[in-house]
């Protein structure tokens, strides 16, 4: 018996704590494509990126291009001058994956690019939602854009526009 009244209490006291909690949405797309600075930043990422991928398939048409030559000349040439122009072209394709490597890999030059960017950006998104969330008493907000699970909410709980009117961005 003392087990079932503490079961219904522990239950009882889940319950209301469940209750207590004030939930809220944000549409994380929604509120960047509001924010000129964000167009501006992804824009300037697309330009970088552009240049620097111009430079990687430069370096690779070059390799691709030491290697056309390779085949039309490699009945006329020794053993020696193979080898040494086979070692070129495999430096020069090696190149080519390290430059790309370094502009787009895991750490690559985009990535830190994009974080110097985006950085202050999302930090002052984060300080806005932080800002609304203590002011309303919301315990819990869960982005729209990337919960692909939330079948639906109901849009009296998005505060996607009080973010962007928080930062200035009145819609």
């Amino acid at each position: 018996m003392k087990k079932n009244l503490l079961i219904t209490a522990l239950f009882c006291l889940v319950g209301f704590t469940a209750n207590a909690q004030k939930f809220a949405l944000i549409d994380m797309e929604y509120i960047l494509k509001n924010i000129p600075a964000y167009e501006r930043a992804n824009e300037q990422l697309n330009q970088i990126s552009k240049r620097w991928q111009g430079e990687v398939e430069a370096m690779a048409l070059e390799a691709q291009t030491l290697y056309k030559n390779y085949q039309s000349e490699a009945v006329f040439l020794s053993e020696e001058q193979k080898t040494a122009k086979e070692e070129e072209i495999v430096a020069k394709e090696k190149e080519a994956q390290e430059l790309k490597r370094k502009y787009f890999g895991p750490e690559g030059e985009l990535y830190k690019k994009r974080e110097s960017l985006m950085a202050p950006i999302q930090d002052e998104i984060y300080t806005a939602v932080k800002e609304i969330c203590e002011a309303k008493g919301y315990t819990v907000v869960i982005d729209r854009a990337s919960a692909s699970s939330i079948i639906y909410a109901s849009p009296k709980i998005d505060i996607s526009n009080d973010v962007l009117v928080k930062l200035g961005y009145a819609n």
